[in-house]
């Protein structure tokens, strides 16, 4: 597209490709959640299998694949979903503010092994620049800190401070707990009780230790029993 007011998303789906004109700020906004109000993203409600040749999908594989007939359900999927072909702007916009949050994160959670003092802000950027890491728009800062810290340990002492906790999660909600728990660090011991409960000992990035109880907290309403 190339009117600068127009862009696509994209969403694959088997074989299928289903595509959308939307504009390229509502829709970036829709997508981060600052905007709800669908019509206001949408250029046209048409799905296309190639926008560019205008071409349309088919109404039945729509409605198998997105299993609904509710066409404004399907255009909010597809915008959900789908790959938004971001602007160069905003995609450079987006990336220097990811950029800039998993700095604050690595200079608040890691240290100089040497001196036991975080690196400076600055000191971080330069050795960012330097190992050339791929930052994601958007996947959020926490779910890059591990790929951005291997890469720059190559040029930049890091440590990182743990924190130990043995927790004890209620049958009702250990099952949905578990992966949870399981991928937020690295599980010293588990057990699944007589009663279904579920008791780990899991260790973790002290950085991470306020959003994982606010998390465990969420998802047990408040059961879990939590030790340090």
């Amino acid at each position: 597209m190339a009117d600068s007011k127009v862009t696509i998303v994209k969403l694959v789906v088997g074989n299928d490709r289903y595509e959308i004109l939307v504009k390229p700020d509502p829709a970036l906004e829709f997508k981060i959640g600052k905007r709800n109000d669908l019509s206001s993203v949408l250029v046209s409600d048409e799905v296309y299998s190639d926008a560019n040749k205008g071409s349309r999908a088919s109404i039945e594989k729509l409605n198998k694949h997105f299993k609904t007939k509710d066409n404004n359900e399907i255009l909010k999927q597809i915008l959900l979903k789908g790959e938004l072909n971001l602007t160069t702007d905003q995609r450079r916009k987006m990336v220097d503010d990811k950029r800039k949050q998993i700095i604050q994160y690595i200079n608040k959670n890691f240290i100089d092994p040497k001196t036991k003092l975080p690196h400076p802000i600055q000191r971080i950027e330069n050795a960012l620049e330097d190992v050339r890491v791929t930052i994601d728009p958007f996947k959020k800062p926490e779910d890059q800190v591990k790929s951005v810290v291997d890469a720059l340990r190559k040029i930049l002492p890091l440590k990182s401070e743990m924190s130990h906790m043995a927790i004890l999660v209620p049958n009702s909600y250990a099952s949905a707990s578990y992966s949870f728990i399981k991928s937020s660090g690295a599980l010293k011991s588990e057990e699944w009780l007589s009663d279904g409960s579920l008791k780990v000992e899991i260790e973790l990035n002290s950085g991470m230790k306020g959003s994982f109880l606010d998390r465990i907290g969420s998802l047990t309403k408040g059961t879990a029993q939590v030790k340090e």
